[in-house]
């Protein structure tokens, strides 16, 4: 059996708007980023698209399946304490609607617990070439909170 890997993180802090809509979680690419040896995040992407600024473009939060599979997605992210009264997030085959439509999976609203919000999730899929895949977060405080550090990781078994 084969693997292909790839390993995002972020260790920048992203601004989330308030009112519990999702939104993309963004990546860097390059030395950034802890493995992609498989070039499943790349500034220029599978469509021909090139990311010029990461930290602004929502396609840096995609993840670009290189093979066919089943794949196990894996996701950790640290919030910075604030006025919550629940935190959001999900992964969403093809988020920015690239390919055949937003189609969300492993989607969890979880009340606060004191002080920072950290949570880690799994969850496994079939996934694609053609078919990106993201990580989505929201919350419900009434102003923009802060991510802190944020990883997305994606293990395709063939």
């Amino acid at each position: 059996m084969t693997v292909h890997v790839c390993s995002l993180i972020s260790n920048h802090t992203q601004s989330v708007p308030g009112g519990g809509g999702y939104h993309i979680l963004r990546f860097p690419f390059g030395a950034g980023e802890s493995y992609d040896e498989h070039g499943m995040h790349q500034v220029v992407q599978p469509d021909g698209y090139e990311v010029v600024d990461w930290d602004s473009d929502d396609r840096s939060g995609l993840i670009w399946p290189a093979v066919d599979g089943w794949g196990e997605l894996t996701a950790n992210i640290h919030w910075e304490d604030g006025n919550y009264s629940e935190l959001r997030d999900r992964f969403v085959r093809d988020p920015l609607d690239l390919a055949s439509g937003p189609d969300s999976t492993a989607t969890d609203h979880r009340p606060p617990s004191p002080g920072m919000q950290c949570f880690t999730k799994n969850h496994g899929i079939f996934v694609h070439p053609g078919t990106p895949l993201g990580l989505l977060v929201g919350h419900t405080d009434s102003r923009s909170r802060r991510i802190v550090h944020a990883q997305f990781k994606l293990a395709i078994h063939t």
